[in-house]
């Protein structure tokens, strides 16, 4: 039980570590090339931040653990939501201005609600898998044609800027860029592996399903990267940025995340999966819309009591979970 453990540890450092290398070369590579900062702030910001949990679950699904692959995606939502979102919040209160941020609110609505009609079959099948992605084209698509064609708003800009300062900030050649970008890719399979090894050995051992384990200790692992960018733009105080890499990175984990997956390997989804996991991910989500939002004449604002409800819900999901495997431990979850 020790090595697993060990694995799942060291695998989700190696992780987080390799991301920030091959998000970093990737970026580095194709602002030598001379493609848009924009594009680069949202390979920085948005593909970034998700690569852990893109590589985990892909070779999740490939390996003959789909469940695993389900649970990162949705486990990872209800955390960036939950702990992410509501602590910062909880931390300091957080004002929202952004149009980016509102224009991708009711697009991970349509996305959440859109997985619930697939899981009804009971079963994420390829095509299900396949419509995910083609969505995920689509909105990145209709993002960079109508950055291109109007000016770019305030939050584009400095998300852009962002981007580009970090880029700067690491000075690398188009060589380095490469060589950053192929060895982070590298290490970002082999971390996923150790780790899709570990955690599906420590479910084994506790007698549940994988699903419970992704749910738990690997979402919450692979969430790191967007906790570590949202406290940096906390500090900067750029209360969008923080709203924006939750958003941005709950509708990849929605769309990308579960649709390669299943375009991999289908993912059965039982019942509980969506009364359960799929609800309460959901109602997280309007939350931290009608937050974000606003209402009544509201200026969208997130202060700290919405924070501590959203960092409630997700300490009382955990402790449920964790109480699911220490009850049940003799049989899957």
């Amino acid at each position: 039980m020790l090595l697993p453990v060990l694995a799942v540890i060291g695998g989700l450092i190696l992780l987080v570590w390799s991301a920030e290398r091959f998000v970093g070369g990737a970026a580095a590579t194709s602002a030598k090339l001379g493609l848009s900062p924009l594009l680069i702030g949202m390979l920085v910001i948005g593909f970034g931040t998700s690569a852990p949990e893109l590589t985990v679950s892909a070779l999740a699904a490939s390996q003959g653990n789909p469940g695993l692959a389900l649970g990162n995606a949705y486990g990872s939502n209800i955390a960036n939501i939950g702990l992410i979102l509501g602590l910062v919040a909880l931390i300091s209160p957080l004002a929202v201005h952004s149009s980016v941020v509102r224009r991708e609110l009711p697009v991970l609505g349509v996305a959440t609600l859109a997985s619930a009609v697939m899981m009804l079959g009971g079963v994420f099948g390829r095509w299900e898998g396949t419509l995910l992605l083609v969505g995920l084209a689509a909105f990145m698509a209709f993002s960079v044609i109508s950055s291109m064609r109007t000016p770019q708003p305030a939050e584009e800009d400095a998300l852009a800027g962002d981007a580009m300062a970090e880029v700067e900030s690491r000075d690398m050649t188009l060589k380095q860029g490469i060589l950053w970008t192929l060895v982070g890719l590298v290490l970002l399979v082999v971390s996923s592996r150790v780790l899709v090894w570990g955690a599906v050995d420590i479910a084994q051992a506790l007698g549940v399903s994988d699903l419970i384990i992704g749910l738990t200790v690997v979402a919450v692992g692979t969430s790191l990267p967007e906790l570590a960018s949202a406290l940096s733009a906390l500090r900067r105080n750029e209360h969008d940025l923080v709203l924006g890499n939750v958003v941005g990175s709950n509708l990849f984990n929605t769309l990308g995340v579960v649709g390669i997956a299943a375009l991999i390997s289908p993912i059965d989804v039982d019942q509980e999966v969506l009364l359960r996991d799929w609800s309460l991910m959901a109602a997280m989500t309007i939350l931290m819309a009608v937050f974000a939002m606003g209402w009544k004449g509201r200026e969208g604002r997130i202060n700290r009591l919405e924070g501590a409800a959203l960092l409630a819900m997700f300490i009382g999901y955990t402790a449920y979970m964790v109480s699911l495997v220490i009850t049940q431990g003799a049989g899957p979850v």
